[in-house]
């Protein structure tokens, strides 16, 4: 399968996903609304150019807003997380480690720590945009920063399962005596 395909088969999973499961679930106590879909971004290709990381994060938010009704909301902090995320690869990612791993971000070519800081980092942004905007005040910055922490918690939580699920193992080689 070609990496287009791949790519739009894989966009069109999380817009489903989110759109038409997580996002009609009821939040929990008003507070937790997970996000996977911007799994798709943070699983780009290294080599993904900021131009094509940009495009990618408008045409997904605004999928998603179509679907949740919100225009502009999730389109604003897709764009946000597709600008830094090249940034937040060359702070977390050694250049010739980048160069030599032709892949995508995970824990196998970011290491584990740096893998689930590129992950946590990115998604807080995008968290914090997404309710700063929907709410548009910050009356009570107790429950902002507490809608903020565990919406990121529940989202990181769905991360790592859908790593489980379906992303590739790293082969490994046994040792035979």
């Amino acid at each position: 399968m070609s990496d287009a395909v791949k790519y739009v088969l894989r966009f069109a999973a999380f817009v489903i996903v989110q759109g038409l499961v997580l996002s009609f679930m009821p939040p929990l106590h008003r507070f937790i609304t997970p996000y996977v879909y911007l799994l798709f971004l943070l699983w780009m290709p290294f080599v993904t150019g900021r131009v094509a990381m940009l495009v990618w994060g408008f045409l997904l938010g605004l999928s998603l807003d179509f679907f949740t009704k919100t225009p502009g909301l999730h389109a604003s902090a897709c764009l946000w997380v597709a600008w830094l995320r090249g940034g937040m690869i060359n702070l977390l990612v050694p250049r010739e480690t980048k160069e030599l791993a032709s892949g995508t971000p995970g824990a196998r070519t970011m290491g584990l720590a740096g893998y689930l800081l590129f992950l946590f980092v990115l998604t807080l942004i995008h968290h914090i945009w997404v309710t700063a905007i929907e709410w548009l005040s910050f009356g009570s910055i107790g429950y902002f920063l507490g809608k903020v922490l565990l919406t990121t918690v529940a989202s990181m939580i769905l991360y790592l399962v859908t790593e489980m699920l379906f992303r590739p193992r790293a082969n490994r080689r046994r040792k035979f005596d």
